[in-house]
């Protein structure tokens, strides 16, 4: 068989009656509930099985499924790396090698925390606003307006306000710029200093490693977490050489036969190129459909949500046939 359903995660853990309850993530209680119901539909396979398999030396069972977690959490650690050891699964984890090298918050992130602790109608008011300082002070910015009309649209998770707001601050203004704006928003929103947030959010290195020890995967994230298929080739090289330098001198990834999963599934035929030329057999993107082995790219396999599967969604069943 060379069919796999590669599910995606993020945060995962009791959120409900946490001090950042409006955060966008899966609920503990229900991470218990989608194990319990994977366990009965799927077979739960390796990153290993799967880098084997694409390379020829194996093949997959009927309805295979991988688990992937995203962005190096410290739910990771206190909440799904137990339950999986307990449960004698191996999860895949993709973490951004800045992030544990340097003790800071993912711009990514800090949007995340931004958006849990503000309102949307009153964050998008703020944000027009600083905006307009900015083109004051001659920083060239198209107008309000344009912004809105250009990234605010909603997809199957955000409304069209948060989409604007995630849009902007990932890679529409510039980067010098909106670093600064998100990190005085952030900084205005959490109330903790950015070093100290950092080691509440993410794995350090001792625990990552400790997780590898028992059986869990790790791969490449790129360093900074960019939406490398809008980088230049150098810039794409340099950034995913950084990441590499970083978890090999640790002895997280393989130095050989890693796998490369794309930061917001952005990529480039060339993002490819280079992963490959750097030993990547495999690549994970966020496109929400059963990977064919056979068939697909391997080096941007298809990967569904969290959300595509119960207790979350009651449509599973388009999932496994």
């Amino acid at each position: 068989m060379n069919r796999l359903h590669i599910i995606m995660y993020h945060y995962v853990r009791e959120i409900k009656n946490s001090k950042y309850s409006e955060i966008k993530g899966l609920e503990y209680k229900l991470f218990l509930e989608q194990l319990e119901f994977l366990q009965k539909e799927f077979q739960f396979v390796r990153m290993e099985d799967v880098i084997e398999t694409v390379s020829g030396r194996a093949s997959l069972p009927e309805r295979a499924v991988l688990l992937t977690f995203d962005d190096g959490y410290k739910d990771h650690y206190e909440f799904v790396y137990p339950e999986l050891r307990r449960r004698g699964i191996s999860g895949a984890f993709f973490m951004p090698a800045r992030v544990m090298k340097e003790s800071t918050v993912l711009d990514v992130n800090k949007i995340h925390f931004i958006l849990a602790t503000r309102e949307i109608e009153e964050l998008v008011s703020e944000i027009f606003r600083k905006l307009d300082e900015a083109r004051k002070n001659g920083i060239e910015i198209v107008s309000n307006e344009e912004l809105y009309r250009k990234l605010a649209v909603a997809n199957r998770w955000d409304s069209a306000e948060t989409i604007f707001v995630k849009r902007l601050f990932q890679n529409e203004l510039p980067e010098n710029f909106r670093n600064k704006l998100v990190a005085d928003l952030f900084e205005e929103s959490v109330g903790v200093g950015e070093g100290e947030f950092s080691k509440q959010l993410y794995l350090s290195e001792k625990e990552a490693l400790d997780m590898k020890k028992d059986g869990m995967y790790f791969g490449l994230h790129g360093y900074e977490h960019y939406w490398l298929g809008k980088l230049s080739e150098e810039k794409q090289r340099e950034d995913i050489s950084k990441s590499l330098a970083y978890v090999n001198k640790i002895g997280l990834v393989p130095k050989e036969k890693w796998v490369m999963n794309y930061p917001y599934g952005s990529y480039s035929d060339k993002t490819i190129e280079i992963a490959r030329s750097l030993g990547a057999v495999a690549g994970l993107g966020v496109t929400a459909k059963t990977a064919d082995l056979a068939v697909d790219n391997v080096m941007a396999l298809p990967r569904y949500d969290t959300n595509d599967f119960p207790p979350k969604s009651t449509n599973y069943r388009k999932c496994i046939e």
